[in-house]
């Protein structure tokens, strides 16, 4: 398991650009914040499905790291997305993770987001995560 500091220092040092915030990391959950910005925003004053997916992704990540520790070899290998209602420009995005299941090999999780400060939620993910296997040594 990692700290909710030791996880945002990994991030802050493998992803400098991402605009997301821990608020929370515990095992098996994660809560992330992004406010908003110009360059996540499609036409019709809207944040676009692509920022959506990716915060989803990272809170999903994040939820890994408090997991199992720091896992950086950790691959999405599914995601799915329903978009539940347009998401406002002028609010931040509220990511709250939850792993149903941590495997030796992969991991599935929920996230649930939210436009701050609305009680429904904006979009509904499902994604699974690959983990790398320890690497057993060659015989000699």
């Amino acid at each position: 398991m990692s700290t909710r500091e030791e996880i945002a220092a990994f991030m802050a040092q493998t992803f400098p650009d991402s605009p997301s915030t821990i608020e929370e990391a515990a095992p098996k959950s994660a809560t992330i914040r992004q406010a908003p910005e110009h360059h996540g925003l499609r036409p019709g004053d809207s944040v676009s499905g692509p920022t959506l997916m990716a915060l989803a992704d990272t809170a999903l990540y994040v939820a890994i790291h408090a997991t199992l520790g720091i896992t950086p070899q950790a691959v999405t290998s599914n995601m799915n997305i329903n978009f539940l209602s347009r998401p406002p420009s002028g609010r931040a995005l509220v990511a709250q993770c939850r792993l149903l299941r941590v495997g030796r090999t992969l991991i599935v999780g929920e996230v649930s987001i939210f436009s701050e400060g609305v009680e429904d939620p904006v979009a509904h993910v499902v994604g699974s995560y690959s983990i790398p296997r320890e690497r057993s040594q060659p015989a000699a």
